[in-house]
Parts: structure tokens; sequence; C-alpha cells
């Protein structure tokens, strides 16, 4: 990714090309990435968590959390993306911008 960046004459601002470059993107996708598997993680572990603090029986726990929980948030933010792309494109400021 260091040399595709060099190769387009593009750079990160405080950062040599090069191999600082590489090793400052390595530590950026690591930390994205132990984010990212930390909330999977905590997404997987809902539906138990919901199940036993709140008294709900197991599958209906398991049919609210988890992967549906996943699915329903992507879809509310792609509805809202188009939304926003169908009033930007009529001359509307969109739902997302303020003021």
């Amino acid at each position: 990714m260091s040399d595709n960046l060099k190769n387009y004459g593009t750079f990160i601002p405080g950062y040599r090309p090069g191999r600082r470059t590489a090793d400052y993107l390595e530590k950026v996708m690591v930390r994205i990435t132990y984010v990212g598997a930390g909330f999977l993680a905590l997404v997987a572990i809902l539906p138990t968590i919901v199940a036993s603090l709140a008294g709900v029986r197991p599958g209906l726990a398991a049919f609210y959390g988890g992967t549906s929980l996943l699915i329903a948030v992507s879809v509310a933010f792609d509805l809202v993306q188009k939304v926003d792309s169908h009033l930007v494109m009529r001359n509307y400021k969109g739902l997302l911008e303020k003021g």
C-alpha cells in the first residue's frame, strides 16, 4: 500500500515515504482490526447477555441479536444513505447535513 501511495505521488503528512509510511499503515490496520474484532465479539455474545440479564428466552434473544442486529444496522445505514443521496440530487441539503 505504501508503494501504491508513492507511485501515485501521494503521501501521509508527517511521515516520510517508504518504510515509515509502511510502519504507520501497519499500525493503523492493526488498530482497526482489533477494534472491529472486539465489536464483532460483543455482537456475538450480546444475545447471551440479554437472555441472562433480562430473563428473556434464549431463542428470542438470539432472534434479536448477533447476525440479525448487524443486518438491521447495515440496512438502516444503507437506507439513510440512499435517501440522503436522493435529497442531494434534487438540490436539498440532505438528511445528514446540519444547518
